[in-house]
């Protein structure tokens, strides 16, 4: 399922418009037939708002160097509004408005990846609004410094949750990320690959844990059974490479049961299951390699499964 601004910030960016634009525009937070006398509240305070700001152009046309002075000037002005109002709102989203080329500019560091660049910037935006709501001037940090790190964690937290081909816990996701970035940095001191051990001691956790780690980065990407091979390689797809089912490993747990069981055997009982099942003797042909009637083989091989079968029966 594709990312989706939630209800509530959906409503407010998209209820934003510029204040260049007549206030009388301005559509209720919920986009809702608004009283014409409500309507007119609504005007009358979001012009006192504006007033004493300048003139805010289309904000595709605003220069980063203008956007960040007038996001100084807005975040003045949203500390004096109280939380919840109107004013409060329209000033919140046309900070969100003019800070929306930060958010592109990091979307376009995840480009190559498979997620839609659309959902990217949505996530992004998420974050931007985050970065507003906690921003404080008195800092004394620039917003834009402030906020990418915002901006860029939500999106990674996005492709963390949601690119996995199997959903393994947060914990591995983020183990795997570690021992990546721990077996590069022994991989370039040591110029091989690390061993366990020597991960588990530079992450300071077990050696339990790396290898759990490394079978949960298996869980990142899926091959299809059906995939094609690369050019230069001569197998054939995942799925001809598939062992098959080798009915003959059923019987290996019943012979090893019955070996010490046929150790126990008299001679002659065991020549005549080796004659029978191993040298696929008949009854008439092992009769006469022992020198007695077909009955009397027929009557000691049947005694004799009848034995085992019942030693069988009490090993179970």
């Amino acid at each position: 399922m594709s990312p989706r601004l939630d209800e509530s910030h959906t409503d407010q960016a998209t209820s934003t418009l510029p204040p260049h634009r007549s206030a009388t525009e301005i559509p209720g937070p919920a986009h809702e037939p608004v009283p014409a006398q409500h309507a007119q509240e609504v005007a009358q305070d979001t012009h006192e708002v504006l007033e004493g700001l300048p003139e805010i152009p289309p904000y595709d046309e605003v220069a980063p160097l203008d956007a960040r002075a007038l996001s100084k000037t807005l975040f003045e002005r949203l500390e004096s509004l109280e939380e919840g109002t109107h004013e409060y709102a329209y000033v919140r989203n046309t900070l969100v408005e003019l800070n929306l080329a930060l958010v592109k500019f990091a979307a376009s560091r995840f480009r190559s990846r498979s997620e839609p660049m659309e959902d990217i910037i949505q996530v992004g935006t998420i974050g931007l609004i985050k970065a507003i709501d906690r921003f404080e001037l008195s800092r004394g940090v620039e917003f834009p410094t402030f906020a990418m790190p915002t901006i860029v964690g939500e999106i990674k937290r996005f492709f963390r949750d949601t690119s996995w081909s199997v959903r393994v816990p947060r914990r591995l996701q983020e183990l795997r990320l570690d021992l990546a970035k721990a077996g590069d940095e022994l991989a370039q001191q040591f110029d091989r690959a690390p061993t366990v051990g020597e991960l588990a001691e530079r992450l300071g956790i077990s050696n339990d844990e790396v290898v759990e780690g490394m079978a949960a980065s298996n869980a990142y990407t899926a091959s299809s059974l059906d995939a094609q091979p690369e050019e230069d390689d001569s197998e054939g797809a995942l799925a001809d490479r598939i062992g098959y089912e080798d009915h003959g490993l059923e019987g290996i747990e019943y012979v090893e049961s019955l070996k010490p069981l046929i150790a126990e055997l008299p001679p002659r009982d065991r020549k005549i299951l080796s004659l029978r099942f191993v040298a696929n003797m008949t009854q008439s042909e092992i009769g006469e390699e022992l020198g007695i009637s077909q009955m009397h083989v027929s009557r000691l091989l049947s005694r004799t499964l009848v034995k085992l079968r019942k030693g069988l029966t009490v090993e179970e």
